[in-house]
């Protein structure tokens, strides 16, 4: 690599090899390069993986202002063969790294060419606005290759807009293609290539420009080439080259090099470098996307669903019943169909008596988890003489597909009829890298056959549970598809929310699939359900959350209080949904109250602001808000923020309140009690920058024992303070 990187003029600021990560691994070098001011990119390339939620939390931080691409190797474990449910075969382990560097912003590459071809791109290019490439080549048949590699990948070929064409047609020769790709013709000198580029460029619909080149009679890939470094220069798109050949366009590509331009061999190898710039583009964007603030009003009684663990652990099953797997989705507000127990014949026909019919027959064991694999269910009976045989056909299929398993009887349940809706799964599996991770898919007995599926690490908000559903194959019949309506996407949304709840307050499921889960127009149903319980987390609850690889929303830090004023307020943690409401707070303070937070001054605030402080990673940050509701409307009146070093022993903290609000004890109470969770995150050292003429951040400061250590350029003062952290017992982390 460091030989091709010279060849090509790429620099590297480091080049790490960290053997068997005995006390350092990646986690600990993405910190360390994050604040390298010399290092602008990361390429990485991992066999495995310890630590994934600190590696998920450093890349998190590194990927919203550097790029990152990894190559991973070891794609196909064996792992998922001995899975016990759906959901974990799969969810295999290579997919779960998939949805783990989706979810941190990292661009993955599957061969080390591609890896060498992104780190061009990535050192030298400005991300695109879009996925929409132009194409201009002086052979048709490079413009056709590149094209089919941009379609096979799901890219788009700009629409040429009427002016573009008319600009197009007052200077090249009569049989140009009219169209995108800009053929520009075989006899194409250097102005000819440099004045359709420049036109191309300029195009609205335009997000990049591929140029191509192929050396003939009366081409000038030398020149050619540094006139369209002279357009590159003067635009803000990408512009990506490929010059074909050998030794005839080696001192074009060196122009390129020179000039900062990814140049490729092949059309394939440029679109693929492209396609890879778009997506960690559309990565990164999904890092900063407002979710929509969904309320879910349920709550969960968390006795039972510990009971119906322990319940089981005690009878000796790792795997809870139909009947204690559909309590536990109802405990969570996702809609089941009752199911009820027979040991007998005629206590089947009665339970469907009392259900109505036509009615479901599924085996009852223990040690039975996939049913239909053993001829253990039976659809649509309608009457008692078919409930009276089906009980017989299952029993007896089961006894001698599973000669070793107990049967119990059957279960019975009403017939729902998925005629009209679409058959889902949803399920999740412990991983052993980064825990638990949830998926969603095609369902019904073709799950596995078809393998229509998104993983995503939890907590799901509400624009990721959409984008795991835009992913799917399946997405447009979800949403309406040739005349036949959509599902109701807004509850199918929620009720992956509340999935993502279950799965964020169960360490002790292992494997869990809801299969089918039935969508319709007019609402959901989960069908069956199955749950399997890790033995070791019943035996060992994890510390809260050390089942995932990314903190979920810190609910132990909602704080019910009163101001000095007797104003009601809510102290609690900021979040993503919160945006709207941080740009009202920011638009209620003054230009100077601005300036003493920020220390620059802004006229208004910008969505990229707001990621930056409503955005946060909880293991690392924090911002407590002061909430308040006024004439019925949710308000916040100030906010303290925590910003802690990846190690936790040093803390940052800033403090905003709204001007009305100032001098009512708001940012005294904010104070405090963002000091009281630096103790319990067991930080050593809080430390603040602020302007000596601030004077009741000042006194707020010296009231709780910070002391002034220096002054810093431009009249700000750095105050610290030193704290005992509380001990290891009386920590929430």
């Amino acid at each position: 690599m460091l030989d091709w990187a010279e060849k090509e003029g790429i620099g590297f600021s480091h080049f790490v090899s960290i053997g068997n990560a005995l006390d350092v691994g990646f986690a600990d070098l993405i910190d360390y390069f994050g604040d390298d001011p010399q290092t602008h990119s990361m390429l990485f390339y991992m066999e495995s993986l310890a630590r994934a939620r600190h590696f998920m939390s450093a890349a998190r931080a590194f990927s919203k202002k550097k790029p990152i691409v990894a190559y991973k190797s070891g794609r196909f474990a064996e792992s998922a063969s001995a899975a016990a449910s759906h959901t974990g075969a799969m969810a295999g382990e290579d997919a779960v790294y998939d949805a783990a560097f989706r979810r941190a912003g990292i661009e993955r590459v599957f061969s080390i060419e591609d890896l060498f071809d992104c780190a061009e791109l990535l050192a030298r290019q400005r991300l695109p606005k879009g996925n929409r490439l132009a194409i201009l080549t002086n052979a048709g048949g490079p413009g056709v290759m590149a094209t089919d590699a941009l379609m096979e990948l799901q890219g788009k070929l700009a629409q040429l807009s009427d002016d573009t064409i008319r600009q197009l047609n007052e200077f090249l020769p009569p049989h140009w293609s009219h169209g995108n790709p800009v053929d520009v013709l075989g006899d194409a000198r250097a102005d000819r290539f440099a004045q359709a580029a420049k036109v191309v460029l300029a195009d609205k619909n335009v997000d990049a420009l591929l140029v191509m080149l192929t050396p003939q009679a009366m081409t000038e890939p030398t020149a050619t080439a540094q006139a369209l470094a002279q357009q590159a220069a003067k635009t803000t798109k990408p512009l990506l080259a490929s010059w074909m050949g050998g030794r005839a366009v080696e001192a074009g590509v060196e122009v390129f090099n020179q000039a900062g331009i990814p140049t490729y061999a092949t059309p394939e190898q440029a679109i693929r470098a492209f396609m890879h710039l778009g997506s960690y583009a559309h990565n990164l964007e999904l890092l900063y996307e407002t979710p929509r603030d969904v309320p879910l009003t349920f709550s969960v009684d968390r006795e039972r669903v510990q009971e119906l663990f322990q319940a089981t652990a005690a009878a000796g099953h790792e795997t809870l019943s139909e009947d204690h797997s559909k309590t536990l989705l109802q405990l969570y507000g996702l809609p089941v169909v009752s199911v009820v127990a027979a040991h007998t014949p005629d206590e089947a026909v009665e339970q469907a008596k009392n259900l109505g019919f036509p009615v479901v027959l599924k085996i009852l064991s223990p040690q039975i988890t996939h049913k239909t694999d053993v001829g253990g269910v039976v659809l649509n009976l309608a009457n008692e003489d078919q409930v009276r045989r089906a009980y017989d056909q299952i029993v007896s299929a089961a006894q001698r597909a599973r000669p070793d398993a107990r049967i119990e009887g059957v279960t019975v349940q009403r017939m729902i009829s998925g005629r009209s809706g679409l058959e889902l799964i949803l399920g999740m599996k412990k991983d052993p890298t980064f825990g638990s991770v949830i998926l969603v898919g095609l369902g019904g007995i073709t799950a596995e056959l078809f393998h229509d599926r998104a993983l995503g690490l939890p907590p799901l908000n509400e624009r990721l549970a959409m984008r795991m559903l835009q992913s799917l194959k399946s997405w447009p019949l979800l949403a309406g598809y040739r005349g036949r309506p959509g599902v109701n996407l807004e509850l199918l949304v929620e009720i992956l929310m509340h999935f993502s709840y279950l799965v964020v307050d169960c360490p002790q499921i292992a494997e869990l699939d809801v299969n089918p889960l039935l969508v319709t127009e007019e609402g959901l149903i989960a069908l069956d359900a199955r749950v399997i319980l890790d033995r070791q987390a019943l035996a060992n609850p994890p510390r809260r959350a050390g089942h995932l690889a990314i903190s979920p929303y810190p609910e132990e830090y909602i704080h019910h209080t009163t101001a000095s004023d007797g104003t009601p307020l809510t102290l609690r943690p900021i979040k993503p949904e919160d945006e709207a409401l941080w740009h009202q707070l920011v638009s209620e303070c003054s230009s100077e109250s601005l300036w003493f937070r920020f220390r620059y001054l802004f006229k208004s605030s910008t969505h990229e602001m707001a990621t930056r402080f409503c955005y946060l990673d909880y293991d690392r940050e924090l911002a407590i808000v002061a909430e308040t509701v006024e004439n019925g409307q949710r308000k916040l009146l100030g906010v303290g923020r925590l910003v802690a070093s990846p190690d936790r022993t040093s803390a940052e903290y800033a403090v905003l309140v709204i001007d009305r609000c100032q001098g009512r004890g708001l940012g005294s109470l904010l104070t405090d009690y963002c000091l009281d969770i630096a103790h319990r995150w067991r930080i050593s050292r809080v430390f603040a920058e602020t302007t000596p003429d601030n004077n009741r951040m000042m006194a707020v400061f010296r009231n709780r024992g910070f002391t002034v250590k220096s002054d810093l350029q431009g009249g700000v003062v750095l105050v610290e303070k030193l704290l005992t952290p509380v001990s290891e017992g009386s920590t929430n982390d």
